[in-house]
C-alpha cells in the first residue's frame, strides 16, 4: 500500500481536534499556551536583572541613575519580547521555530547596543547580561550556527575586555555562558523532539486510519462479493426452474433470502471488526455455490482441516471460488489444503485481464502477505485458473 506522507521537516501538522462549540481547534489552543508558557519561562528570568537596577539605582548622578534604570529596563524588555515574537507565528511551525536569520541578529544586535549602553556608567558589571544573549542563541538557532556565536560570545564578554584591561579572562561568567548555553540548548532539543514525536504519532494514526478502510473495503469487497454472486447465480436458477420446477425454484429463493440476510450480517459484522471467518466454514459456502452454479466441486474433508492459517485459507477460498463461479465458466473445481498451503485450481476459460487486476484478487494477495505468506496465479497447463497460497513450513513441522 503505497500512503504518502510527508517528511517530519516539511510537513504542516493537521489540526485534529475540533471544539465543537465556536469551531475552536483544541490542539492549536494548546499549543498556543505551550509557547505562552515558554515566554513566562523566558521572563522569569529577566528578575536577574534586579542586581543591574540596584547598582544603577546606587549611582550618586541622578542623571546617569535614570539613564542606567531606563537602559537595563529596556534591555528586559528586548530580551522577553524576542521570545514573544517567537510565539506569534502559526501554530502549526516548527517548536522551537526557527526564526530568519535577520530577525536574530537584529535582536542581538540591539541586545548588545542595549548592554554597551549600560557599561557606559556601570562598565564592566554590565558584562553578566551576555548570559541573556547566550541563552537566546541557543534556544532560537541550531547547534552548528549556535556553537560559533556562543564562542565569540564568551570571548567578547568573558576574555578580549578583560585582557584589554590587564585582567586575567571572568572564568565565573565564562561558567556562566557555558552553562546557560547547554542548559537552553538542551531544552531547545528536548522540545524538537518532543514535537517530531507529536508529528510522528500524528502520521502513524493517519496510517491507521489508511489501514483501517483498506481492510474494511477489502473485507466488505470480499463478503459481498462472494454472497451478490451466489445470489444472481441461484436467482438465475431459479427463473429457469420456475416454470418447470416451481417447487424447487422456491426453495431457491429461499435460499437467496438467506444468502442475503447473512450477507448482511457479514458487512454489520465487519464494519464493527467482529467479522469471523473460518476455512471449515467457507468451504460449506463454497460448495453451495459451486453446486448453484452447477460446477462440480472436489473439496477436501471438514474434518481434516489444519487448524494453522484457517482465517486465511478461508478468505483465499472465499475470493477463489467467488471468481471461479462468476468468471471461470469450468464444469469442476478443485481445492486443495494442506498445513501450509491451499491451492484452488478449475478447468475454465483461463486467466483474464479482471481476475489478474480484480481489487479482489489484489486486496487477497495484500492479506496474504500480511500473514508471511505468498499468494500465485496463473493458468493451468491443462486449462483453467490456478490460485495459490502458500506459508513456510515451521521449525515444528519439519521436526
Amino acid at each position: 500500500m503505497n500512503v504518502p506522507v510527508t517528511p517530519i521537516a516539511d510537513r504542516r501538522p493537521r489540526l485534529w481536534a475540533r471544539v465543537a462549540s465556536g469551531g475552536v481547534d483544541a490542539e492549536e489552543a494548546g499549543i498556543r499556551r505551550r509557547r505562552r508558557f515558554g515566554t513566562l519561562l523566558a521572563a522569569v528570568w529577566a528578575v536577574y536583572l534586579f542586581d543591574p537596577l540596584r547598582q544603577g539605582w546606587q549611582l550618586e548622578n541622578p542623571v546617569a541613575r535614570a539613564y542606567t534604570i531606563a537602559v537595563i529596563v529596556a534591555f528586559g524588555v528586548v530580551y522577553v519580547a524576542s521570545y514573544w515574537l517567537l510565539v506569534r507565528g502559526p501554530s502549526d511551525q516548527g517548536w522551537p521555530p526557527r526564526p530568519p536569520w535577520l530577525v536574530v541578529a537584529a535582536s542581538l544586535a540591539v541586545q548588545a547596543a542595549l548592554i554597551a549602553a549600560a557599561a557606559v556608567t556601570l562598565h564592566s558589571q554590565m558584562l553578566g547580561l551576555g548570559v541573556y544573549m547566550a541563552s537566546y542563541i541557543a534556544f532560537t538557532l541550531p547547534v552548528r550556527r549556535a556553537v560559533p556565536l556562543e564562542l565569540a560570545l564568551l570571548i567578547g564578554f568573558a576574555v578580549l575586555p578583560q585582557l584589554l584591561t590587564g585582567q586575567p579572562p571572568a572564568y565565573s561568567l565564562m561558567q556562566s555562558i557555558v552553562l546557560a548555553a547547554f542548559a537552553v540548548g538542551g531544552i531547545r532539543v528536548i522540545l524538537q523532539r518532543n514535537h517530531e514525536l507529536h508529528i510522528a504519532r500524528q502520521q502513524l494514526a493517519e496510517l491507521a486510519v489508511a489501514e483501517e478502510r483498506l481492510r474494511v473495503g477489502r473485507d466488505v469487497h470480499d463478503i459481498l462479493g462472494h454472497s451478490l454472486t451466489v445470489i444472481t447465480v441461484k436467482t438465475e436458477l431459479a427463473q429457469r426452474l420456475i416454470d418447470v420446477a416451481p417447487e424447487r425454484a422456491k426453495t431457491e429463493m429461499a435460499d437467496v433470502e438467506q444468502l442475503a440476510r447473512e450477507a448482511l450480517a457479514g458487512v454489520r459484522s465487519t464494519v464493527g471488526g467482529l467479522r469471523a471467518v473460518s476455512l471449515a466454514g467457507e468451504l460449506t459456502n463454497s460448495r453451495t455455490a459451486l453446486n448453484a452454479a452447477e460446477i462440480e466441486g472436489v473439496l477436501p474433508d471438514p474434518g481434516d482441516l489444519p487448524s494453522r492459517h484457517s482465517v486465511v485459507f478461508g478468505w483465499v477460498l472465499r475470493e477463489a471460488v467467488t471468481n471461479v463461479v462468476r468468471h471461470s465458466g469450468a464444469a469442476h473445481c478443485w481445492v486443495r489444503v494442506t498445513p501450509n498451503s491451499i491451492e484452488i485450481a478449475d478447468d475454465g476459460v483461463g486467466p483474464r485481464d479482471s481476475a489478474r487486476t480484480g481489487s479482489g484478487l489484489s486486496g487477497l494477495r495484500e492479506r496474504v502477505r500480511a500473514t508471511g505468506g505468498e499468494l500465485a496465479l496463473g493458468a493451468r497447463p491443462e486449462g483453467g485458473f490456478r490460485v495459490l497460497a502458500s506459508f513456510p513450513e515451521t521449525i515444528e513441522e519439519s521436526e
